[in-house]
């Protein structure tokens, strides 16, 4: 098995001191059981998330701590590859993951719990913890934009799950 630190380059190498965490969360009509499929079986994800193609690296046993896969990915008109490596595996409760999306690296964690008084319906909460600002060509994205960012990419995939 992988070790943790293969999942990533060593955080001086790109994870600065300062970060930026960014949480929401969403109540979904499913039980815990069938939200955790949607997060963790490829055809799921492709099915519910429309930025993601497809998985170009298929990977035995997804999610797995250390094994590395590789999602085709569009980027608005750009195709790029998102590099997903699960750092932590809660069947059922939780996942998180160590995820490059070209420049932007970033710490993913989904949290399940069912919703109090309703076994039927989870609470999915999605946190992202990334760098406060992302270099770019000519230029640095600064910790506003960075919030934005990782606010509109939380939204975007709580909103495609509730579907």
């Amino acid at each position: 098995m992988c070790s943790l630190r293969a999942c990533a380059p060593p955080k001086s190498a790109w994870w600065p001191t300062s970060v930026i965490t960014t949480a929401m969360s969403t109540v979904i009509g499913a039980e815990r059981t069938r939200v955790w499929r949607a997060l963790t079986e490829a055809a799921e994800v492709v099915r519910w998330d429309e930025h993601i193609l497809e998985l170009v690296e298929p990977a035995a046993e997804y999610p797995r701590v250390g094994r590395k896969v590789r999602w085709r990915y569009q980027l608005g008109a750009i195709p790029v590859v998102l590099h997903e490596c699960p750092l932590e595996v809660i069947p059922d409760a939780r996942l998180r993951s160590s995820v490059a999306l070209g420049l932007f690296r970033f710490d993913e964690t989904f949290q399940l719990a069912t919703e109090p008084g309703d076994g039927s319906r989870t609470r999915l909460s999605l946190k992202l913890v990334a760098s406060n600002s992302i270099p770019v060509v000519g230029g640095v994205l600064d910790r506003f934009a960075v919030r934005r960012i990782a606010s509109e990419f939380i939204d975007a995939k709580l909103r495609a799950l509730q579907k």
